[in-house]
């Protein structure tokens, strides 16, 4: 029984030490205020889970000693026999027990939408995206319009975000889409015209074309998606 538990207890270091390693290599390849918040919730798993392998084992109900005559050999060895056993149940319940708080720790947690966009935007902060034909489809352009502006207002940019209304400009050429994205020079620029993002790609660090078909020529700084929830894993 000994020996097994120290096999056991093997294999959890081994886990627990692969699985740390990925962990701490994810946090610090992007080190914020929320990992430091991970690096402390996962010292705390830790903690509990060692002192859960530290406990010391419940208490035993002892049989009483039958009154009488002396027992016999035979009565001798069932006794002990008894205990043992008592004593194997409570340990595989405790071994039990504390593997299914290790099971549960180690159990993946689904990140939330910002976490998927920021991993998948490399930490990226400013994005320019071509709305018409990746967010929204066009009836006519003045409806589009429209929809842009009801959009952020009904966002709250106008008022606490500092965004003026009357400056919000809207073009309608590949010529005028291609200087606002240079003028803004974002970290990620989304479109759906792979003409655009190969003349892009000298002076954005980070494209998404977003289409049905792979363009025939593209930068290695270009990623391609069908769509823009199936670059985030339709989340």
């Amino acid at each position: 029984m000994g020996d097994s538990s120290k096999d056991d207890f093997l294999q959890l270091i081994k886990r627990f030490g692969a699985f740390l390693t990925v962990k701490i290599s994810n946090i610090f390849h992007t080190l914020d205020s929320r990992s430091v918040g991970a690096i402390a919730g996962l010292a705390v798993a830790i903690v509990f889970t060692w002192r859960v392998w530290r406990s010391p084992s419940g208490p035993q109900r002892r049989i009483p000693k039958r009154q009488g005559a002396t027992p016999s050999s035979s009565g001798v060895s069932t006794h002990s026999s008894a205990n043992v056993e008592t004593s194997g149940v409570i340990s595989s319940s405790e071994d039990s027990n504390a593997q299914n708080v290790i099971d549960e720790f180690f159990q993946p947690v689904k990140p939330t939408l910002a976490q998927v966009v920021r991993q998948r935007l490399s930490e990226g902060r400013k994005v320019t995206c071509r709305l018409l034909g990746v967010i929204l489809e066009e009836t006519s352009p003045e409806e589009l319009q429209k929809k842009v502006l009801l959009a952020l207002e009904n966002a709250g940019v106008f008022t606490s975000g500092g965004l003026v209304k009357d400056k919000v400009l809207f073009c309608s050429t590949e010529i005028g889409r291609t200087s606002f994205v240079r003028q803004l020079e974002p970290d990620w620029h989304i479109d759906t015209n792979p003409e655009i993002t190969f003349q892009l790609a000298r002076f954005i660090k980070y494209q998404l074309h977003v289409s049905p078909t792979k363009p025939e020529r593209t930068a290695i700084n270009v990623f391609n998606s069908t769509t823009l929830e199936q670059f985030f894993g339709n989340v």
